[in-house]
């Protein structure tokens, strides 16, 4: 898979890449991860890529010209490809859309900024705009780091225990259930008799209590999907 991320701060990603699954992904040949500095497609000798919004307003607002200019310079990978803008009025980013992604032969990733991105380039160039929260950011540049992270781990092969995948939090509309490791006494506090029970059956059917008991405590409108 590859992913085409276009920022202003290219500088801003290079420890993620260095980092954990990200690093073991793109060693292994199952993602490959392409940064582009949008200021590059700026037609003036200062690179600017906003300019004031039409009809006045705070802010400045991302050049439709410049942004396709951008787009149209990242190399087309396959059919299975979207090209996505990191937005605050986007659709929320869940585990299903990360699995969605993790689908794609090519997912182009396009960071925002300033007051917002001029409409004409989301109208012909963007399939999706997703945001991470009810939150306003001053970039794209972390969702999409998010994004990226979310979605490359669920590529096959990514991860060793693709079995662990199917467990997380959100896989099933649930969170996932506690996890215990040794000592098998911290500070006066045990872990679960069930699990050092060997029953297998009594374990996995503590820890799908487990997930309701938290999910309904935590997360009480995921019990209503």
């Amino acid at each position: 898979m590859r992913i085409d991320i276009l920022t202003i701060f290219p500088e801003m990603f290079a420890s993620v890449f260095d980092s954990s699954i990200l690093k073991r992904a793109q060693g292994a040949g199952k993602a490959e991860v392409v940064i582009h500095n949008i200021r590059d497609y700026a037609r003036d000798a200062h690179h600017t890529v906003d300019d004031a919004p039409y009809g006045g307003g705070a802010g400045m607002v991302m050049r439709a010209d410049v942004l396709a200019s951008a787009v149209e310079a990242v190399p087309v990978v396959g059919k299975k490809r979207q090209v996505v803008l990191m937005s605050a009025q986007g659709e929320r980013f869940l585990q299903g859309t990360a699995r969605e992604f993790s689908g794609l032969e090519q997912l182009v990733l396009v960071c925002g900024r300033y007051e917002g991105v001029d409409e004409r380039f989301i109208e012909h160039f963007i399939d999706r705009e997703i945001s991470i929260g009810d939150y306003v950011l001053t970039g794209g540049e972390i969702p999409a780091m998010a994004v990226l992270d979310a979605t490359v781990r669920l590529i096959p092969g990514v991860l060793g225990n693709a079995a662990s995948l199917e467990a997380e939090t959100f896989v099933g509309s649930l969170l996932e259930y506690p996890q215990y490791t040794r000592p098998a006494e911290f500070r006066g506090n045990k872990i679960p008799d069930v699990l050092l029970s060997g029953n297998h059956k009594e374990i996995k059917a503590w820890r799908k209590e487990q997930s309701l008991k938290r999910t309904a405590k935590r997360r009480p409108d995921l019990l209503k999907k």
